[in-house]
Order: structure tokens, then sequence, then C-alpha cells
């Protein structure tokens, strides 16, 4: 049996919200969640939840948190959706391959999407609460030696902007409230299924618990910042 994580920083009988619940990553933070003692409420969002929240229909967003604005504050919240492929729809190699609607939908997922999140849940959040939203290593601009990629990364660095951005906000009006973009690694899931080091991808299980047991140790100083699963502190 796999020891019961629990996130000591939040109050006993916090309430939790996890955005893009179906997914490898969302699945299993909320899992993880309802295993948690100190959790009350675990209230899981995507495209099939209800209320619906579908990062591709901008209404969708505000419609789910005016619906939820009356059952929080949530002490955390967690954003694990996102894009790199679908059908009709594959990383970019080389510039050649840029095109104007599968660039628009990657930002649509990665960072316009996020954006309205953060706009219409931000007030949900508890004054203590903390807000972690899934990023990616390959949206660093200062490590990216590799290139390709150029959507998924650079909606990846417009997300961690983003989040930056809100941190500071945030900071004047709840000092004690935090915002953080994290890299969760190589998880095995369908994001990353059919790339290079797939076989090496950590347990979606041991991916959402290092992220939660890194929100737990995080605190409103590092608010703003873009961290490993591990802690590190990644470059922007």
């Amino acid at each position: 049996m796999r020891a019961t994580l629990s996130l000591h920083s939040m109050d006993l009988g916090y309430r939790s919200l996890v955005v893009g619940a179906s997914g490898a990553l969302g699945s299993a933070f909320c899992e993880l969640l309802r295993e948690d003692p100190r959790c009350a409420a675990v209230r899981e969002l995507g495209r099939g939840s209800s209320p619906a929240l579908d990062l591709e229909n901008p209404s969708s967003i505000a419609q789910a948190a005016a619906t939820l604005a009356a059952e929080g504050p949530y002490q955390l919240i967690l954003h694990s959706a996102g894009l790199l492929h679908r059908p009709g729809l594959q990383p970019e190699k080389s510039l050649a391959a840029l095109d104007a609607q599968a660039l628009q939908a990657v930002f649509q997922v990665n960072a316009l999407g996020p954006a309205l999140v953060l706009r219409h849940f931000l007030p949900l959040l508890h004054a203590r609460g903390k807000m972690a939203m899934l990023s990616a290593k390959v949206g660093s601009i200062g490590d990216n030696r590799l290139g390709g990629w150029y959507a998924y990364r650079a909606s990846k660095a417009a997300l961690n902007m983003l989040v930056k951005t809100a941190a500071i906000e945030l900071a004047r009006s709840r000092p004690q409230s935090c915002l953080f973009s994290l890299h969760p690694g190589t998880v095995a899931s369908g994001l990353s299924a059919p790339f290079r080091g797939a076989a090496l991808a950590r347990p979606a299980h041991q991916a959402a618990a290092d992220l939660l047991s890194l929100v737990d140790r995080l605190g409103p100083a590092e608010s703003g910042g873009f961290f490993a699963y591990d802690g590190e502190r990644l470059p922007w």
C-alpha cells in the first residue's frame, strides 16, 4: 500500500478544484486529493463535467466560475490541461511547418484559455490559498537548446508570463495567497506517448504526488515562480 499524501500547509477541511480533471495528471491529482484526510471536497472540471469548462470555449470558463462561486473559496486550485498534439495537429520541427490554425489552437488551450481561468478563478481562491498552473520546461526561453515545437514552446512561455504577472497583482490584494507555474516532467500520458523519451516517463500518480508535495512546500515568498516537480527553480 502506498502512503497517503496529506497537504499540511492547507487548513483542515480545505476544498480543492482541479481544471483538466479527466487527463492523466488531472485524474491522479483528484485521486490523491480525495485520499487526503485534510481535504473535505474535490471539485473536478473539464469538458465533460457539470458545469463544463472547455478552454476552447471562453464563455464556458466564465460560466463555470460563476456557477461555483458560492461553493468556494478553494484553498487549492490546480490547472492541469494542455495541448501538444491531436489528430491533424503535431508539434513543428521547423518554421516551414508553422500553420496559423494550429498556432491558434495551441495558444488557445495553453495560454488564452488559462489566462481566462486566472481571471475568473483567482477570485475564488482562499486568502491563504495556492493555485498552480502546469507549464513545461520547454517553455523556458533560457533553457531552449534544441529548438522546434514552436507553438507549444511559445504558448507555455506565454503562460509563464501570465502567471508571473497575475502573481504580482495577487500579492497586492492577498499577500498570503500563492500562484505558481510548474513543470511536471515527462509523464506517462496520451500527451507524451508519441514522442522520444516516453519510455522513461514517470507514472502520472508519481508525478502528481511530486507536484502536490512541492505545492505543499512552496509559500508566498515563491509566488510567481517557475519550478520543476523536484523543486528546482527554472529559468524563464
